[in-house]
């Protein structure tokens, strides 16, 4: 299903680029440089999107492309900020899925991501791995998943924080086995990798291009990928399905989005361009090199999407009680 929907992809983004450059792609507000927000850190998979994204859209769009990163409150900052910006497509989101788990977890929020924003175009998809210590005495998800029934509370999963893919993946895990793992939430990946690999902590779910390197080294062991199929870049990890442990699709999605208000016109606009980009060669490259899996999509479409995740994760949410503070 997985290699269909990439030669799907691969065919639109073909057909989109052929159309989109053979136009003259006119400059937005005049050429007035475009501001893409990414709301976590440098270095992230968000971050990686928009670094590798803007050169050739500014290529495309003939106009300066500034990447600005505004950290903090897991994600709901940045968001914020293009939240208030004119919405004259100078000022764009680069977001990924946290932002409908937020939703529920930040009920006080002063805006609501399925309403006062426009989605552009996904960008791409990733997915979670279950991950243990080398050393762990766990080698199946199976015998993980039993050792958290016969031992409520004891065994331990590490997170980069509170609301994370990371944290709420493990949450989907425990909800759908009705285990009980102690969550101990870090103010970062790296820290948390750092006592994982130390055995300080027993699991954690990391991203994949993040897991396969430990893997690979030999430092940890995958134990299960939390998506519907399994991923060409770890073929012989098995979903959870598979292993008949519960329907755990905790894939992360990334795309653009625009403030609520901004013309059918400019959104038009910045996703033939955003997806012209997204088909560039090196592009792609960069995106699979991280285990990210290239995607577009109609802002229709997006939309759709956010409006059905956000019903998934406020239900793992609700049902595991989980609190942003």
């Amino acid at each position: 299903m997985k290699n269909i929907k990439n030669k799907l992809f691969v065919l639109l983004l073909t057909f989109t680029s052929t159309f989109a450059l053979g136009q003259s792609a006119e400059p937005i507000q005049g050429g007035s440089p475009i501001k893409l927000i990414v709301p976590f850190t440098p270095g992230t998979g968000i971050d990686t999107i928009a670094r590798a994204v803007g050169p050739k859209l500014s290529e495309i769009l003939g106009q300066p492309i500034v990447v600005d990163n505004r950290a903090g409150a897991s994600g709901n900052i940045g968001t914020e900020a293009v939240v208030r910006a004119k919405p004259d497509g100078t000022t764009l989101l680069v977001t990924v899925n946290t932002i409908v788990m937020n939703r529920t977890l930040y009920p006080k929020a002063s805006f609501d991501p399925l309403n006062d924003l426009v989605p552009i175009t996904l960008a791409a998809y990733g997915d979670l791995l279950l991950v243990v210590p080398e050393s762990s005495p766990y080698k199946t998800a199976g015998e993980f998943v039993a050792a958290a029934k016969a031992n409520p509370g004891k065994l331990s999963y590490a997170s980069p924080g509170v609301g994370t893919p990371h944290h709420l993946a493990m949450e989907m895990l425990k909800n759908q086995t009705k285990t009980f793992i102690l969550h101990v939430p870090y103010r970062g990946t790296a820290p948390a990798v750092t006592d994982l690999l130390g055995a300080q902590v027993d699991a954690m779910f990391l991203p994949i291009h993040v897991g396969m390197s430990y893997i690979k080294a030999n430092k940890l062991r995958a134990l299960g990928i939390g998506a519907k199929n399994r991923n060409p870049n770890a073929p012989t990890i098995p979903t959870f399905t598979e292993l008949k442990i519960g329907e755990v699709d905790a894939q992360m999605w990334f795309g653009f989005m625009a403030p609520k208000g901004v013309s059918s016109e400019i959104v038009n606009k910045l996703g033939n361009a955003i997806r012209t980009s997204l088909a560039d060669p090196e592009v792609r490259k960069t995106f699979l090199l991280q285990g990210l899996d290239p995607a577009t999509s109609s802002p229709n479409a997006f939309a759709e999407l956010m409006k059905k995740d956000a019903v998934i994760w406020a239900k793992t949410i609700n049902e595991q009680g989980i609190k942003a503070d």
